[in-house]
């Protein structure tokens, strides 16, 4: 078993133990490493990029050396490195977790208990739930579910398929670090400036290939791609709009605009603006087109990584 096999191999397995399994409710390693990154910035902390520069740099690449010393020391053992490739695919995917925790949303919103859903909702994205209504808060998960295919899925299949277990992890450091400093409060506005760009570096292949594949799996392809293609700039961030608009043109409905997360209050762009509005039934129509670009992204990026390594081992 060649050193690519192994690892397309592993990929398979884990994310199979994802759709199965889900995440693992108590120790999850990335809930030990935000543990640790936490405790890292508490020292570090100084309102200046370098610092924070120098805070994602440990981070990270702590990370992706620890799981490059762990796969060199596991040498030919090529079922030990496809075993290792598993249980890192399992533990970075989150595609079960994001539509089972839409879902739970969603059932919400059918049952009509408009506070359940109110409450569940800050679990899945950082918005403000408090004055959403049931259209809101279903196209609040409709977006969050887009935006998530990408990074919690189809992001760390690539990166695993061009670096292996250390790159699986490695991404997923990186967007677990944005997601705790990369945003845009007065503590981390310059001290998390590192870990936003880096993250908008590394979420850059996943977010176009989610936006392929998603026009792939589209009832109507030729829709979603050109929803794709005229709105997916438009987006203020560099990824997320890719994802969100061919979600909107492959499940034909009209995303983003006025947004607000806390105190602060966002205008977007609207996504697919001649489509119609979400509705209740789009947030399970949504998940199954996650499911679907998941699985495509799996079969694509395991070839990828026994094509790209087929002469490495």
């Amino acid at each position: 078993m060649r050193r690519g096999t192994a690892f397309a191999l592993g990929s398979v397995v884990g994310y199979l133990a994802d759709v199965r399994f889900a995440d693992p409710r108590r120790g999850h390693p990335v809930a030990v490493f935000g543990s640790a990154a936490h405790r890292l910035e508490q020292a570090l902390w100084r309102d200046h990029r370098g610092v924070g520069a120098l805070h994602t740099a440990v981070c990270v690449g702590g990370v992706a050396a620890g799981a490059a010393l762990a796969e060199r020391a596991l040498g030919r053992r090529k079922a030990g490195r496809a075993l290792f490739a598993a249980a890192a695919t399992w533990t970075v995917l989150g595609g079960t977790s994001l539509t089972r925790e839409a879902r739970t949303i969603g059932g919400h919103l059918r049952a009509g208990d408009l506070t359940a859903a109110r409450e569940r909702l800050p679990h899945l994205c950082g918005r403000d739930p408090s004055g959403l209504d049931e259209a809101q808060i279903a196209r609040a998960v409709v977006e969050s579910v887009a935006e998530n295919t990408a990074d919690a899925v189809v992001n760390a299949l690539i990166w695993g398929a061009l670096a292996g277990a250390p790159g699986l992890l490695a991404f997923r450091a990186v967007n677990t670090l944005d997601a705790m400093v990369g945003h845009r409060s007065p503590r981390h506005l310059r001290f998390g400036w590192a870990a936003a760009r880096l993250d908008d570096v590394a979420g850059w292949p996943g977010a176009r290939l989610t936006a392929l594949l998603a026009c792939a799996a589209a009832p109507s392809p030729g829709t979603a791609w050109k929803v794709w293609r005229r709105d997916g700039s438009s987006h203020p961030s560099p990824n997320a709009g890719q994802a969100e608009s061919a979600f909107a043109g492959a499940l034909g409905v009209r995303l983003g605009g006025t947004l607000q997360y806390g105190e602060r209050v966002e205008h977007r762009p609207v996504l697919g603006g001649e489509l119609r509005p979400v509705t209740v039934d789009d947030v399970e129509r949504a998940c199954q087109l996650s499911r679907r670009v998941g699985a495509l992204a799996l079969g694509v990026t395991a070839v990828a990584a026994a094509m790209l390594r087929r002469n490495k081992g």
